[in-house]
């Protein structure tokens, strides 16, 4: 989750975040932010600070553990950038140039204004991936394509120069609840939303997560039930209340029978509040004191390098780059 915003959002916790902190449970977890890929569009310099501790905050008080799995800032691990060149050496124009995320980033900004590194950042995050022979690395179905891309460049790289990478699975998993906007449920919660009434940030305030999930636009009618197609509203509704509380959506449905739509709004927020309060105060606690922070995700550099720097060794010894001599 890239630190471009001053939050995340309900649909990064929901969609993302809960499923992490579950595999920390099955896994030797690596996770981190991605202040590399931020900046493939311009970043005020104190902004992408303050948002990178902000990020890393809210991933420790939404359950990451840095005593369990490895956290770290991605620029903190020179290894990312350096097999990032290689792998981009591995990969062709037209390949590079089918990413779904390029062709409809760049179809917005126009190609005049696309960066290069818009273009070769699928690369960066094969590297990403690859430092730490993953089995499996867990993703969102947009995503899926990129994880394709790398694991079509590690077996290049393994049939070119022998075998050297572990070929990661995707995981997508299949009760991740897929959380859309308040105020226009048809499209996905995402920070870049028309309306900032649309998107339930983790940091706000009791009082705004109140107002916000009150004022969620719903739909025609005052019937409670799933149907994204014709219910969008209150089915994004019942989606977020099923993901807070572990309840079935049928069930909820059926306690919703014959109630109205204000009644389903008032019990989410208090949910909302109880559940999303906590994870807003701990990271606030943790901001408090930015050097302890701070030195958790050194700490989790660290660790990062002592996988990532033996990966990156051997990619160089392979491709035939002439070792440094010692000082």
């Amino acid at each position: 989750m890239q630190p471009s915003a001053d939050s995340l959002h309900l649909g990064n916790y929901l969609g993302a975040l809960v499923n992490w902190v579950r595999m920390q449970e099955e896994y030797d977890a690596f996770f981190f932010i991605p202040d590399m890929h931020a900046i493939t569009v311009p970043q005020p310099r104190e902004e992408l600070q303050e948002r990178v501790r902000r990020t890393a905050a809210q991933y420790i008080a939404g359950g990451i553990d840095p005593d369990r799995s490895t956290l770290f800032v991605q620029s903190h691990v020179p290894e990312h950038a350096q097999l990032a060149w290689v792998m981009i050496c591995q990969t062709g124009m037209g390949e590079a140039g089918r990413m779904n995320q390029f062709k409809d980033k760049s179809a917005k900004q126009g190609a005049d204004s696309a960066g290069v590194g818009l273009f070769t950042y699928p690369m960066l995050q094969a590297a990403d991936i690859l430092l730490y022979q993953p089995h499996a690395v867990p993703v969102g179905e947009d995503q899926k394509q990129h994880v394709e891309l790398t694991r079509n460049l590690a077996q290049r790289f393994n049939h070119r120069f022998g075998e050297t990478f572990r070929i990661p699975e995707p995981i997508i998993p299949k009760d991740a609840a897929r959380i859309y906007d308040l105020q226009n449920p048809t499209a996905k919660m995402s920070k870049s939303a028309e309306s900032p009434n649309g998107l339930l940030n983790l940091l706000d305030t009791d009082k705004k997560i109140a107002k916000k999930i009150k004022s969620a636009v719903t739909d025609d009618g005052s019937e409670i039930r799933f149907d994204r197609e014709t219910k969008p509203g209150v089915s994004n509704l019942l989606s977020i209340y099923s993901a807070l509380t572990d309840k079935p959506i049928e069930e909820i449905v059926e306690q919703y029978q014959g109630k109205m739509y204000g009644h389903l709004k008032v019990d989410l927020a208090e949910i909302a509040v109880e559940r999303l309060g906590p994870i807003r105060d701990r990271a606030e606690e943790l901001l408090e004191d930015p050097a302890q922070l701070e030195a958790l995700l050194a700490k989790g550099a660290a660790k990062a390098r002592e996988v990532a720097s033996e990966v990156l060794a051997d990619v160089y010894d392979k491709v035939g780059f002439l070792p440094a001599a010692p000082a």
